[in-house]
């Protein structure tokens, strides 16, 4: 059973930066993919970025160039720098992971409960 610990999650004018940490325990060895997904008020979830164990990061279209996903593996966490936030960026967002070869930039296997971010105009 994995277990994901998201922190870091705030209120922030647009054009401000957060960063979004997640602490991972449990089953991550072998091939996986680590991401986040977010969720904006009233909408469905949808993936922000992902990286997988070899380190190749993958990023949804709308926060290409303005996020970086990146994971320590010494202190099991997983992170999310969102600079040049945007008020779309507002959404709760949740820490994900995917065990096997897949991209968990669009499915996962486990969701810890999330951490909300609010950009103001």
């Amino acid at each position: 059973q994995v277990q994901l610990v998201e922190s870091g999650g705030g209120s922030v004018q647009a054009g401000g930066s957060l960063r979004l940490s997640c602490v991972v325990s449990g089953y991550t060895e072998g091939s996986y993919c680590m991401g986040w997904f977010r969720q904006p008020p009233g909408k469905g979830r949808e993936g922000v970025a992902a990286i997988r164990s070899t380190g190749t990061p993958y990023y949804a279209d709308s926060v290409k160039g303005r996020f970086t996903i990146s994971k320590d593996n010494a202190k099991n966490t997983l992170y999310l720098q969102m600079n040049s936030l945007k008020p779309e960026d507002t959404a709760r967002y949740y820490c994900v992971s995917l065990r096997g070869g897949g991209n968990c930039l669009h499915a996962y296997d486990y969701s810890g409960r999330g951490t909300q971010t609010t950009v103001s105009a």
